[in-house]
């Protein structure tokens, strides 16, 4: 009769444990994102683009997946700050296409993947191993093509009749790439590097060493340092009549600069939210080759063309993937 009881009891036992772990609630995983541009209330259409990823894929933002957003244009000192405090919350992966951010978060963690959209070769600013294996934590797309340089200042060429003397428009720890250079080369271009510091850069200067050089063209390397100063950089092509061009769209020719030439921008941050699946469903960051991108686009303001004074080629209006008006 003991026994009867015992193993009574041991049944009812199972069955309540059993009940009581399918009653617990799902974890729902948590994402950390740093933007380098936008804020909470206009978070930008590369945040929207990663976002209609993450729909895409079956994720709906409160219920099944928590994105943590931090946005660098009003903080730009506190990039660490927001790694580590993303870190400390633990969240399940690490998004970021800010060059600084990622190497903060390598630095801070060794276990929390890290999914980056870099702005740069990955390889060459030494956060990964190579695209096929990057190796750590880190992986993600890459919106670098190491020929889009050269082709960049040929598009350049093709928008701007009689471009003789162009400048790059860099923060002092960013080189001219040599791509830049080659094809300069090949175009009869004189190419003339103009710094600024990073810490406080005087753009206002920067600009009248490029009258003073009498350029004819302005290439805006982005980065954390430059992409900040946005609305001054286009205000100062403008004001100087000075054609722009910028190695990603990123809001700098909405914003009224002159063109942009780079990988889709849009389908890049899209991308990113594939890498967050793989990630939270148990793919190692290690093992997943970074996607370098394969759509281009040319964006061409033409108020910005106007305001210059400066005729774009019929042919270039036809080519380009956006005109804004």
């Amino acid at each position: 009769m003991n026994r009867k009881v015992f193993w009574l009891v041991t049944a009812i036992l199972l069955v309540y444990i059993s009940a009581a772990g399918a009653q617990q609630p799902k974890k729902i995983p948590r994402i950390g994102y740093i933007s380098v541009s936008g804020n909470a209330n206009r978070p930008g259409r590369n945040v929207e683009a990663f976002r209609e990823g993450l729909r895409d894929l079956g994720y709906e933002e409160g219920k099944n997946i928590i994105v943590e957003y931090r946005y660098t244009p009003a903080a730009p000192d506190k990039v660490s700050d927001f790694v580590t405090e993303l870190v400390q919350a633990k969240v399940d992966a690490l998004v970021s296409s800010s060059t600084g951010a990622i190497r903060a978060a390598r630095q801070t963690t060794r276990t929390i993947p890290i999914i980056m959209i870099s702005p740069g070769d990955p390889i060459e600013t030494g956060l990964i191993d190579s695209l096929a294996h990057p190796g750590g934590n880190i992986t993600g797309v890459s919106r670098f093509a190491r020929e889009l340089s050269g082709k960049r200042l040929e598009v350049f060429t093709e928008l701007v009749p009689g471009l003789a003397r162009v400048g790059v428009l860099a923060a002092a720890a960013t080189r001219i790439a040599n791509d830049y250079e080659a094809a300069a080369r090949t175009l009869k271009l004189t190419l003339e590097s103009i710094d600024v510091n990073a810490a406080n850069p005087d753009f206002e200067a920067a600009f009248q060493s490029a009258a003073k050089s009498r350029l004819n063209g302005l290439i805006i390397r982005g980065s954390s340092a430059i992409n900040r100063y946005q609305k001054q950089i286009v205000e100062l092509a403008t004001n100087n009549r000075l054609p722009s061009m910028f190695e990603v769209s990123g809001g700098w020719v909405e914003a009224g600069g002159l063109a942009s030439y780079s990988a889709d921008d849009l389908a890049t941050f899209k991308r990113a939210a594939v890498y967050v699946d793989k990630v939270l469903k148990g793919a190692k960051p290690a093992d997943l080759p970074v996607e370098q991108p394969t759509k281009f686009e040319l964006v061409i303001n033409l108020k910005a063309a106007k305001q210059i004074g400066l005729v774009i080629p019929p042919n270039m209006l036809a080519r380009a993937d956006r005109v804004i008006r």
